[in-house]
């Protein structure tokens, strides 16, 4: 019996265990089936040692996050951690839960020790910019920052580019909002729905990028640039064709 077909007894679960592993993977599972997910290229995922996930970034509600940790523990077995924004470790009553699903403060340090301690994490290189962009500019990717490179050029790992199409669908934005006064750099969307749209989703892993750098290379802000730039064309390239392969968004 896999670990996935074990049958809990509730009563032997902690709180904890009831609330951040059992109950996520449940609704997690009713979520596959809602938008009928695909996800191909599973064999590009490493079963061992530190690696990055590096997907486009969509839908305002944060679900690509959670669906891209739910498959790729189906996939291998593994947790990979999520590399999400500064705010949610503002306050004990967000830093707690986000840590037990699998949060982690998206700072350099954060990403250096888990990687040399052989973890996988999802970091999406458009930030916030892809996250809360309007659905008007759907699947045309952000600028890409440059910390997923860094991480890749001092650790070793291997960068993991990742598509997602369907939380673009799955949830509307009308429009990005940015503050300049009071939260200079701050971005929150606008959006048309709360409840999920039933958009058909699919998950590409496509094939490991491995950097043939020094770590001493990761303070050349312009060959940092350079490469985060070209792994983004990349991307988007592979996007595209996605795009044109796609017979029906909610059918």
């Amino acid at each position: 019996m896999s670990k996935d077909d074990k049958i809990f007894n509730l009563k032997d679960l902690d709180t904890d265990k009831l609330l951040y592993h059992v109950l996520p993977r449940f609704i997690m599972e009713l979520m596959r089936k809602y938008f009928r997910m695909e996800v191909e290229g599973s064999e590009n995922l490493p079963k061992t040692g530190g690696c990055i996930i590096a997907p486009n970034h969509s839908g305002y509600a944060g679900f690509d996050a959670f669906c891209l940790k739910n498959e790729i523990y189906k996939a291998i077995g593994r947790s990979a951690k999520v590399m999400t924004h500064h705010f949610w470790f503002l306050t004990q009553t967000t830093s707690v839960p986000a840590n037990k699903v699998g949060f982690v403060d998206a700072t350099t340090k954060n990403g250096i020790d888990l990687l040399k301690r052989g973890e996988m994490i999802v970091l999406f290189p458009e930030g916030e910019y892809g996250n809360f962009k309007p659905t008007s500019r759907a699947y045309k990717l952000q600028e890409f920052k440059r910390g997923f490179v860094r991480l890749a050029v001092y650790t070793g790992a291997p960068i993991i580019p990742t598509i997602v199409l369907g939380a673009e669908e799955t949830h509307i934005n009308l429009k990005e909002l940015k503050f300049t006064k009071f939260l200079r750099g701050a971005v929150l969307p606008l959006p048309l729905n709360i409840l999920p749209l039933p958009a058909r989703w699919k998950i590409i892993f496509l094939k490991p990028i491995y950097l043939p750098y020094k770590s001493e290379a990761a303070k050349d802000s312009e060959l940092m640039r350079e490469i985060a730039d070209d792994i983004r064309e990349r991307l988007q390239m592979a996007i595209r064709k996605e795009l044109a392969k796609r017979k029906s968004v909610f059918l």
